[in-house]
């Protein structure tokens, strides 16, 4: 997903912020019944310097608004909204239970709660899910051909879109209430793919094209009421909720929340000391740290994220159809200086390969750099000249395609200035972060590089390594099409695919393969890697319950405005 786990060394500057990271424990003790009536109602205010696209929940890939849509939409499944690692755990959402495999891992049948209704008053029907997940091929998802296309019938999903059934792969039975799974392959994923938005549980007549600004009805505790991306969202509570788990679907305490677009990140912190705005969800300026981290301790939260802020270089055009020039950048780039770019190594610290520290499969190891080894060191600037010369591209145009924030143009800005070191035209073109995660992936926009970022869906390697660079990612003409890179390596991907399937049977030696398979892509280079985030949530004095799920961040109706 765009828009992680490594103990950082603070700078003195970031100190007072780091330490605030266990700060504001959430209550989850008390009473909750006791907590709803003394807490339940009001507004809450968000910002965001942009919106983050369509609201569609099959088609939109944005931490964003994935969280965002924890309290608007639901699966068969859920991760948990929990504090911290507890939002990593697998919980029964409008299932009853998770099931037991059947026929050696190949079936799973989901029994359905009874009653549960979409905002539009209709009750959810086995019906309604089998439409859904033929839905995720007619419309595209950006998942359909990395986390569904284990489903039988899926392989003439993806070859023809409009036509799909999954036939032979899901069944309904409405009056039974039971939907039924049959996969081609065994998957020790399949529970994880089912509890992310990709996944929802829409009405059957949904039209399957892009929801845009028009929110499909959802089961959520709230729905989006408005939606305009040049001003704000407003979700208001569904009346057709009642809630039926707390760990998938608490209800919320706020009446109101109403999400503002186009504030600047200054503005938005200031805003939050005066009390007029409760949280933004970029981050707050570098040069803000200090005051905040001093005199707002109690209102700053510190958390690890597993993802990665990268530059996909597009392998299919000039000059990074060249190796050597995929190479020669990811030894040019300082890595240091983007981590400063970022806000010191407080909130950012360096890395050369795909896979986060601390994550599964992860292995320190890094090949871009002055002393090759467990860590990133210095750039070799002498290395990434020979490769340019070797490979006669020098002198070639090249355009960097950034977020139009400031430190997507910053970290733009940057990587144009080691393009013109290395011999290239380069420039950089700025667009908004509300479409530009969209444009970038599309090959028609015939975008040469450009800057992303990527944030698990589920701690698992594939979710970065299948999901980014997988051929089935890479959908020529789509603004769904996850491997930018547009890079497809047909040995790596049978690897994977064997990766995965081990799994089932020894986790720890298909995280062994996956250390292996990042260190055999980062020697085609598709990507610079270039840092790895740390969250700082900064909230106004009145939110209480701050509670950070690792999973999807700050779970926002948990929280309480009064």
């Amino acid at each position: 997903m765009t828009r992680l786990r490594k103990p950082i060394i603070a700078s003195t500057a970031g100190c007072a912020v780091l330490a605030l990271s266990l700060a504001g424990q959430a209550a989850l003790a008390q009473d909750r019944a006791a907590l709803m009536e003394e807490h339940r109602g009001g507004t809450m205010i968000l910002t965001a310097v942009s919106a983050a696209g369509t609201l569609d929940p099959m088609i939109n890939y944005t931490s964003q608004f994935w969280q965002i849509f924890q309290l608007t939409y639901d699966g068969l499944l859920k991760f948990k909204q929990g504090d911290r690692a507890e939002g990593f755990v697998i919980v029964p959402d409008l299932a009853e239970a998770l099931p037991e495999p059947e026929d050696g891992g190949l079936t799973y049948t989901f029994q359905l709660r009874d009653g549960i209704r979409f905002s539009n008053g209709d009750v959810v029907t086995a019906s309604d899910v089998v439409a859904s997940f033929q839905r995720i091929f007619k419309v595209n998802s950006p998942t359909s051909g990395s986390f569904y296309n284990n489903i039988v019938g899926a392989d003439l999903c993806i070859a023809e879109p409009a036509t799909c059934t999954l036939d032979g792969g899901i069944e309904g039975d409405d009056e039974a209430g039971t939907v039924t799974f049959h996969l081609m392959q065994p998957d020790s994923e399949f529970f994880a793919k089912l509890a992310v938005p990709h996944a929802s549980v829409l009405p059957a007549g949904t039209p399957t094209e892009d929801a845009g600004t028009e929110a499909i009805p959802g089961t959520g505790a709230y729905v989006i009421a408005s939606y305009d991306p040049n001003s704000e969202m407003v979700l208001t509570r569904n009346p057709e909720f009642t809630e039926w788990s707390v760990d998938a679907q608490p209800d919320g305490y706020p009446d109101e929340i109403v999400y503002r677009f186009g504030i600047s990140q200054e503005a938005a912190v200031t805003a939050i000391q005066n009390g007029q705005i409760d949280w933004m969800f970029d981050p707050p300026p570098t040069d803000r740290l200090p005051e905040l981290g001093t005199q707002y301790a109690d209102q700053i939260h510190v958390n690890p994220l597993a993802a990665f802020w990268y530059a996909p270089m597009n392998t299919n055009l000039a000059p990074f159809d060249d190796v050597r020039v995929r190479q020669a950048l990811n030894y040019a780039v300082d890595r240091n200086a983007l981590v400063g770019l970022f806000g010191g190594p407080v909130l950012a610290q360096p890395v050369c390969q795909i896979l986060p520290p601390d994550f599964p499969g992860h292995v320190d190891n890094c090949i871009y750099t002055q002393d090759p080894g467990p860590q990133w060191s210095a750039p070799d600037m002498e290395r990434a000249l020979a490769l340019v010369e070797e490979s006669g591209t020098a002198g070639q145009e090249v355009t960097i395609v950034a977020e139009d924030n400031a430190t997507s143009r910053a970290i733009g800005t940057y990587l144009q200035s080691v393009l013109t070191e290395l011999g290239y035209d380069a420039k950089v073109t700025a667009i908004s972060p509300n479409i530009q995660f969209t444009y970038i992936q599309n090959t028609d926009n015939n975008v040469q590089i450009s800057i992303s970022q990527w944030y698990m869906d589920y701690p698992a390697a594939s979710n970065f390594l299948n999901v980014l660079l997988s051929c089935a990612s890479f959908t020529p003409g789509s603004d769904s099409s996850v491997n930018i890179s547009g890079y497809c390596n047909e040995e790596l991907d049978a690897r994977m695919h064997a990766a995965m399937a081990l799994s089932i049977t020894d986790p720890d030696a298909a995280n062994a393969e996956w250390a292996l398979i990042d260190t055999a892509f980062m020697e085609q280079a598709p990507m610079v890697p270039l840092f790895t985030p740390k969250n700082i949530d900064f909230v106004s004095s009145r939110v209480g319950n701050f509670i950070f799920s690792n999973q999807f961040r700050w779970v926002i109706s948990q929280s309480w405005v009064q």
